[in-house]
């Protein structure tokens, strides 16, 4: 599927911007393909640079704000050139997308309140011409989709998935946002939890997810909230059983949150599983991620493990 962003035709300058996507499904880590092509009108049109930026809609930091348009990573693909008056001028580009990309579709279906546009920016004297924006559909990477789909096998359904401004602390990050999903807690798990965030953090060797977990009793005015890391090698993708790989995350990830709410008499601990026997991976020492999250050097070989607060 080709899709194709033309702007609207500059007063000053009579540049148009036409930007094209021969294929505007991708993934974390890969390139982006296009064509960005400009036709000059009547007169010679100098242009000083081609910018291209990812743009999506985040949650900021303060909950009472409205939603705002973030442009969150950009790349220039042109620098100084000329447009004759009544030709077109032609730039191909390979745009790379960020590991820590957000995710727009989820089982080929889009997520309904995640959007995502590609902007191109041409500068022109005296004006800035924005283009038009052409939609990007980012898929999960195959470590992010066997997490997730493991999360709808152990029972969790999504509740919803959104974009929220700013890191995490103690977290390495290199966008100015994170994604957030949401999940109702599946009925296995149900009684120590009653709401699971899932975060994932990426990088070219493997993966981070981050376990938000909240426990509230509305009429006790109780709550709880714990959080705890995993990680997980993108080499690893063919020979695990993430079933049980999650399953194991999320036991040893609520055993750790009863155990600290250990005060209130809801804190049971989940002992076994009925889908594996398996016990958790073994836990990553604090300070210790992926390739340096969280301040410190990541541990090599191929196993999983976490940390947790």
């Amino acid at each position: 599927m080709r899709l194709t962003g033309v702007s609207r035709e500059s007063g000053s300058t009579g540049l148009s911007v036409q930007t094209t996507l021969p294929n505007p499904s991708t993934r974390p880590g890969l390139r982006l393909p296009g064509r960005v092509t400009l036709a000059a009108g009547p007169e010679d049109v100098l242009v000083r640079h081609i910018r291209l930026g990812l743009v999506t809609t985040v949650e900021p930091d303060d909950p009472a704000a409205a939603r705002r348009l973030v442009q969150f990573h950009q790349l220039p693909i042109a620098g100084r050139f000329v447009v004759p008056a009544g030709r077109r001028r032609a730039v191909d580009f390979a745009l790379p997308l960020p590991w820590e990309t957000p995710l727009t579709i989820f089982g080929g279906v889009p997520l309904l309140s995640l959007r995502m546009g590609l902007r191109t920016e041409v500068s022109v004297d005296p004006d800035l011409d924005q283009g038009a924006m052409v939609p990007v559909f980012v898929h999960p990477i195959p470590t992010q989709q066997h997490v997730l789909a493991a999360l709808g096998t152990l029972g969790f359904m999504i509740r919803q998935a959104g974009l929220q401004e700013g890191g995490l602390p103690g977290v390495e990050h290199t966008l100015p946002l994170h994604q957030r999903w949401g999940y109702w807690v599946g009925p296995l798990y149900a009684g120590p939890i009653t709401e699971l965030e899932v975060i994932f953090v990426t990088n070219s060797v493997g993966m981070e997810a981050i376990l938000w977990m909240d426990r509230r009793l509305a009429l006790a005015g109780i709550t709880h909230q714990s959080i705890s890391r995993f990680r997980i090698w993108h080499a690893d993708t063919d020979r695990r059983d993430w079933v049980a790989t999650v399953d194991g995350w999320i036991r040893q990830a609520i055993n750790r949150h009863a155990a600290a709410a250990a005060h209130a008499d809801w804190s049971a601990q989940i002992a076994g599983s009925a889908h594996v026997s398996r016990h958790p991976d073994e836990p990553v020492q604090p300070g210790y991620g992926l390739g340096g999250t969280a301040g410190s050097a990541g541990v090599g070989g191929g196993g999983s493990g976490g940390d947790g607060t």
